[in-house]
């Protein structure tokens, strides 16, 4: 078996990873401005998708172009958010070089898709060989998963984004699939998780202390895991937060698919104590001017709603915006957190309003991926989707794996 990496390595974003020249493992996009590809344009005769986040499905309609239809295999959650995020993707660069893809292609995918459940497995036909692949929970976000791909000979371990650590929204990866080699994710190699439950508690207590003094909170979430996280713990601590932006799209779509969930009657409570934002008629004026929770897109700052609501409510300290996820240098969102300003229709602005990080990560820290590879001290370890892979590796090395981090472009041997 030969795995070659055409994205994600040594890097966070567009992963791809090309089995054999025939069996694509993901194939997503770097958010950056412009957005980036794979380094090359594969044509696979099979695909098979981990989650649906953008730096791994994000470019997948792009391999539907002519009369190339390989089929697509993924959980059913993570084809439904495959499409939310290709339309979005249209919306803002479609019908120009930064898009690979059309509404056509995005059509396409219902003509080659086929959705598994966890741990059943299945065979994937391609370049002549017959894989046995199997989907186990990766507790990333709904419907992610490892992909373990067996050709008779060799058993791989993709992980896919992981978390070890149960979510509100979804529960840590138990999986641990005999194999010969791992590729593993390793974004927060360097990086040890506070309790998530003393994570929610200082969030929630920001939250409730910036309301009663007058002020209004607003929460930048991902649409796609975090929102539904922030706001199943808004709905844990009493909260009633306004929720805008795909996440709202995302929420009832996530729904559909209960099995998928750790707990699929909480997330329905806190959707029904939730108010949607429609942006009709002036709310979201009205509502940057009320004491209320909001939690909208885009978790970096980049775009979306969250910029309806910055420019109103930047000016006072008695308001706050709480950064639940991790900022990419060069966002928006981490020049505010950095610098206390905002770049706010073409000009840069000072920003009194407090600015505070949480971390409420769905990946797996140090400890998490260090305990996730200890099943696999017999297996070959591939470090990939991460700003530290060499050091990780490193590390690895030293406490006696066969580790290594794969250059991107670079072809590996199993």
């Amino acid at each position: 078996m030969e795995v070659e990496f055409l994205g994600g390595a040594r890097e966070v974003g567009r992963s791809a990873v090309l089995v054999d020249d025939a069996l694509l493992l993901d194939y997503g996009l770097l958010t950056a401005d412009p957005p980036q590809y794979p380094v090359r344009d594969p044509e696979p005769d099979a695909v098979v998708v981990s989650h649906g986040h953008l730096d791994h499905v994000g470019a997948v309609p792009a391999l539907l172009k002519g009369d190339r239809r390989p089929a697509i295999h993924w959980t059913p959650p993570t084809a439904d958010l495959t499409r939310t995020l290709a339309r979005d993707t249209l919306k803002l660069h479609g019908n120009s070089p930064l898009c690979p893809f059309s509404e056509e292609h995005v059509a396409r995918l219902g003509e080659v898709e086929e959705r598994h459940a966890y741990r059943e497995p299945f065979v994937v036909e391609a370049g002549g060989t017959a894989y046995e692949v199997t989907l186990h929970n990766a507790g990333h976000i709904p419907g992610s998963a490892h992909v373990l791909v067996d050709d008779g000979s060799t058993r791989l371990l993709y992980t896919g984004d992981f978390h070890t650590d149960d979510q509100r929204l979804v529960s840590g990866t138990t999986a641990r699939p005999d194999a010969d080699a791992v590729i593993c994710e390793s974004t927060y190699a360097d990086v040890t998780h506070e309790d998530r439950r003393a994570v929610e508690d200082r969030w929630a207590e920001s939250v409730k202390t910036t309301i009663w003094e007058g002020g209004t909170v607003v929460a930048p979430a991902f649409a796609i895991g975090r929102t539904q996280e922030l706001m199943l713990v808004a709905d844990a601590n009493g909260l009633t937060p306004y929720v805008d932006g795909m996440g709202t799209e995302v929420t009832r779509l996530v729904r559909r698919y209960p099995e998928f969930l750790r707990d699929a009657e909480a997330l329905r409570r806190a959707k029904g104590t939730a108010r949607f934002v429609t942006g009709r008629d002036g709310q979201r004026d009205r509502i940057a001017a009320d004491n209320e929770l909001i939690i909208t897109t885009s978790g970096m700052l980049a775009g979306g709603p969250v910029h309806s609501y910055l420019p109103k409510i930047r000016g006072s300290p008695t308001n706050t915006v709480t950064l639940t996820g991790y900022q990419v240098e060069g966002t928006p969102g981490r020049e505010l957190l950095e610098h206390g300003r905002l770049a706010i229709h073409g000009q840069v602005r000072p920003v009194s309003a407090r600015v505070e990080s949480y971390d409420f990560s769905a990946h797996a820290d140090r400890g998490g991926l260090e305990s996730f590879v200890d099943a696999y001290r017999e297996a070959r370890v591939l470090v990939n989707h991460g700003d530290r892979c060499e050091a990780f590796a490193d590390d690895l090395r030293a406490d006696g794996f066969e580790a290594s981090a794969p250059e991107l472009g670079a072809r590996v041997e199993l």
